[in-house]
């Protein structure tokens, strides 16, 4: 007998990290009534207090616009949560020691939800989980009165709140109509085109899409060494193949490798769900190891610019960074690829100095072999080369004869390509950057 679709009441956020955060707040700006709960009583005194601890551009308004209007709540009590129609699950599910996503966070919360949520109410998850979550998650209710639905999140760090209110797609993957209705309902008012699926195909489309991702970077990042050896420039390249609307503009720039949060173990994840299901997802594999290989290539480049060779010794060199997170727009340092180039280095004894904007000298324990500076310019200090690893708009703007006349060597490894000829020739700066073959001898 199909049920009659309810009203979502309260909605309930489990998780007040970037997308825990970011969710109730905008599903709060979008009209809701929403109750937030996070076991870290730290952070939810803070919230409470009106600090932001997630940096997302737009976060901090829409936070306090919640609470002020009482809309939002946050609490370290999940009994809240037994007045809410809907629940969306927003925890991490981090890499366990065998490359499998440990769900333990995800199996706790859907058990205590079985004895408190009212009957009709829905479990959503935007957790990145296993394929096949969504039904586990339903066993473990053990309750025919409550429907789990899957609706990954899309959210990219330092663009979260843009990308929850004006999103290219919603996906909710849901076995029961009644429920697939009550979870679009949240999303009232966001112009986007709902993507109704199963839950097994939504599980496995968050898996795809950032899968697919890390390929078409490593793609980019293998024909930049290409470029390299045979004379090419990878942004004329890339240029020429934007154009073609089936491949689009896109993660068609050349970096010191793809890390963060989600690639890193998606594709893994990816990888391991393939062969579980008798595949083997070498196209994949394939992308993971020349995202190794990109962190050797950045490395014999430094060596290069420190010593005039690829295999030289650079110990006992000053080398300035300039950029750590691993990305711009996002204070995250979690598997930065600019902090594996920096760990490279420091093994073969490399003195280094680095600025970030969003790491402050005083976060100095996140990065033990980095002196931090509060002062870009800082980073060049007797420096024999320095290397521009994150794409933080504010370095192009820089200075550059004052960094050139602060080096021992004026040179400067550009992983990012944000810098032109033109604004390291006149300080007369070397610059060495990836792809660029025509620079090359």
């Amino acid at each position: 007998m199909a049920r009659a679709i309810g009203t979502t009441g309260t909605i309930g956020v489990v998780g007040a990290g970037y997308v825990g955060l970011t969710t109730a707040a905008c599903l709060a700006h979008l009209g809701h009534d929403v109750v937030c709960v996070d076991t870290d009583r730290r952070k939810v005194a803070q919230l409470r207090g009106g600090a932001v601890p997630v940096r997302e551009p737009g976060l901090d308004e829409i936070v306090h616009d919640g609470t002020r209007a009482r809309r939002l709540s946050f609490t370290s009590d999940i009994e809240a949560l037994a007045v809410c129609g809907v629940v969306m699950l927003c925890l991490p599910t981090p890499m366990d020691e065998s490359g499998d996503p440990d769900t333990s966070a995800v199996d706790s919360v859907v058990r205590q939800l079985a004895t408190l949520l009212p009957a009709d109410a829905v479990v959503a998850s935007k957790s990145t989980v296993p394929v096949g979550s969504a039904h586990r998650a339903e066993r473990l209710l053990n309750r025919a009165d409550v429907a789990v639905v899957s609706n990954p999140e899309f959210l990219r760090e330092g663009h979260a709140v843009e990308d929850f209110l004006r999103p290219a797609r919603i996906v909710i993957g849901a076995s029961d109509a009644w429920a697939c209705h009550l979870v679009e309902r949240m999303y009232d008012g966001v112009d986007a085109p709902i993507v109704r699926t199963d839950p097994v195909s939504a599980e496995l489309a968050k898996y795809a899409c950032n899968a697919f991702l890390a390929v078409k970077l490593s793609y980019t990042n293998l024909l930049a060494a290409l470029c390299e050896r045979v004379g090419a420039e990878i942004g004329e390249v890339a240029r020429v193949m934007a154009l073609d609307d089936r491949i689009g503009a896109s993660f068609l720039r050349p970096g010191p490798g793809w890390g963060g949060s989600c690639l890193p173990k998606d594709t893994v994840a990816l990888l391991r769900t393939g062969r579980r299901a008798g595949l083997d997802f070498g196209l994949v594999r394939a992308a993971i190891d020349v995202n190794a290989q990109q962190l050797d290539r950045v490395v014999r480049d430094v060596r290069r610019a420190v010593t005039g060779e690829e295999c030289g010794r650079i110990a006992g060199h000053r080398i300035g960074l300039l950029g750590l997170t691993f990305k711009a727009g996002t204070a995250d340092l979690r598997d930065s690829p600019a902090l594996a180039v920096a760990d490279a280095l420091a093994r073969e004894g490399a003195v280094l100095t680095g600025y970030d904007p969003e790491v402050p000298s005083d976060r100095q324990r996140a990065v033990a072999d980095i002196r931090l500076v509060d002062d870009p310019y800082q980073v060049a200090k007797g420096a024999s080369a320095v290397v521009l690893l994150t794409e933080w708009p504010e370095f192009a703007e820089l200075d550059w004869s004052v960094i050139g006349a602060a080096a021992n060597n004026p040179v400067v490894v550009d992983t990012r390509g944000i810098l032109d000829d033109s604004d390291v020739e006149q300080p007369g700066i070397d610059r060495i950057a990836l792809g660029d073959g025509t620079h090359r001898s």
